[in-house]
């Protein structure tokens, strides 16, 4: 019997912010999808905009897998994960354990497919585009919790802000001028 499905679809159960008061939880399976959707746009924008050649097939499976870690690990509230580099170093070797472990559970004809998206290549653009895409989607949630009036996520979304005007890739510039500011306008204006 082979576990590894029935592990993943145990993301439903993980909830991110653990620390701080939420009015909408928000699941990793949840947060995967958003990440998925937000890494294909980065993606999009960078090879039809700034004339890249990202891998989008790739960048969708790593942003699909990059929290299964969690199902073993629980998430680890950020400011805990990156409190010293010791603690930091000790939780990736962590979360790449986890990933093994996930990755065994698998029939050895799938491993392979499986790994290369578990375990990917940190060093690609295609990481690189789903890190910022991780971000994008904790910067949502909290434009989205201070417009449902939670002030705590407030110093986060100014830090998370902050971080992703400053970065140097054009599509995640283009992406908080031109399309993060929807996220803050309510559904009588989207339409």
């Amino acid at each position: 019997m082979y576990k590894f499905f029935a592990f993943i679809d145990r993301m439903k159960y993980i909830k991110r912010w653990a620390l701080m008061r939420n009015i909408h939880e928000e699941s990793i399976m949840e947060h995967s999808q958003q990440v998925s959707i937000l890494a294909h746009a980065l993606a999009s924008i960078k090879n039809k905009i700034y004339g890249g050649n990202v891998d989008i097939k790739k960048v969708l499976l790593i942003a699909q897998y990059h929290e299964v870690s969690e199902v073993i690990t629980g998430d680890l509230p950020t400011p805990v994960k990156y409190f010293n580099p010791e603690i930091k170093t000790a939780y990736k070797e962590i979360e790449k354990n986890a990933c093994k472990k996930l990755i065994e559970m698998l029939p050895k004809e799938l491993k392979e497919d499986y790994e290369s998206c578990i375990l990917p290549d940190t060093d690609s653009y295609e990481w690189l585009l789903v890190k910022k895409a991780d971000r994008l989607s904790a910067y949502i949630k909290c434009l989205e919790e201070i417009k449902l009036g939670n002030g705590e996520f407030k110093k986060a979304k100014d830090v998370i802000e902050k971080e992703l005007v400053s970065s140097n890739m054009p599509e995640v510039n283009y992406f908080m001028q031109n399309i993060a500011p929807s996220y803050s306008i309510t559904l009588d204006e989207i339409e």
